[in-house]
């Protein structure tokens, strides 16, 4: 049996994506005070208890079905039937979410992401800085004026979880990006990240050339040309160019993977960046902390 024709697998997936939402509504309620009529509630358990029902009985149809196709372990087997029945982009939004939240730890304690001893770490936030915290203020001017302007104690208890967590997930965006620069680790390898969105490591073997070339690409965040060319773009921006010798493999923000053998990515300082791919030395200055623009004082 396949695992896409497993009974009650779009049901299942489905009714998660329908009960997240009342079950967050009815949160908000209780914390805001409002009294949920006797009926309301019963009824809200009675769905939960029977969406659980069916994600547990088709998550175990699921493991049955991977263990005896597969043959393989418990662990394994679980794995697969969560991997089966989570859509791979819903896990991804919500392991990217969680990464940026930590990342909002970190920049508050000053601290970045795994940076290994001698590498050169590559800032890259510069363009995007300033419509970061343009887009954080007016988050919080737009929480505080429907404040004022919302009569209902449930409308505005709503209002104000969900522009509460947007303001904290647009900080916690722009901390990933300034806790996650892209690394130049001592043997020339390069690895480029945007923030929880974006990680790809390339090995020095395969890196042929690096130069500085300033680009204005169109499109989104992560996009790759027909002649297998990535742009890794920050406001629209590149200014290093890497060739390589062979094509590298990758995986976009929701899970789709592709391939490129031209790299191009935004550097704050693109000589230094340039220069450690071409130099791929270890220097004393090298081992010296860089101040990362970004970091609260």
């Amino acid at each position: 049996m396949s695992a896409e024709r497993a009974p009650g697998l779009r049901v299942a997936r489905a009714a998660a994506w329908s009960v997240l939402p009342g079950e967050l509504v009815l949160v908000v309620c209780a914390v805001a005070g409002v009294r949920i009529p006797d009926p309301v509630l019963l009824g809200a358990g009675a769905l939960v208890v029977a969406v659980l029902v069916l994600e547990a009985s088709v998550l175990w149809r699921l493991y049955a079905a991977s263990r005896r196709r597969d043959g393989t372990g418990r662990p394994a087997a679980l794995r697969s039937a969560v991997g089966t029945l989570v859509p791979v982009a819903l896990r991804r939004l919500v392991t990217h979410e969680f990464r940026a939240l930590h990342s909002l730890g970190l920049w508050v304690v000053r601290r970045r992401h795994r940076i290994p001893e001698g590498a050169l770490p590559v800032p890259y936030t510069e363009p995007q800085t300033g419509v970061m915290y343009t887009l954080a203020f007016v988050s919080v001017l737009e929480t505080v004026v429907l404040a004022l302007v919302i009569p209902w104690p449930l409308v505005h208890a709503i209002l104000l979880v969900v522009d509460v967590y947007g303001v904290l997930l647009v900080l916690a965006m722009h901390a990933a990006s300034v806790t996650r620069p892209h690394v130049v680790e001592a043997d020339g390898s390069l690895r480029l990240r945007y923030g929880a969105l974006f990680d790809l490591r390339v090995p020095a073997a395969v890196i042929a050339a690096a130069r500085v070339e300033r680009r204005f690409p169109g499109g989104g965040l992560v996009r790759v040309d027909e002649d297998g060319t990535l742009d890794l773009a920050v406001g629209s921006r590149t200014t290093v160019t890497v060739e390589l010798t062979e094509p590298v493999e990758f995986v976009r923000p929701l899970g789709r993977r592709g391939s490129a053998r031209t790299l191009r990515f935004n550097a704050d300082d693109p000589r230094a960046a340039v220069a450690a791919l071409v130099t791929p030395s270890l220097t004393p200055e090298r081992t010296a902390p860089t101040p990362t623009p970004g970091l609260p004082a």
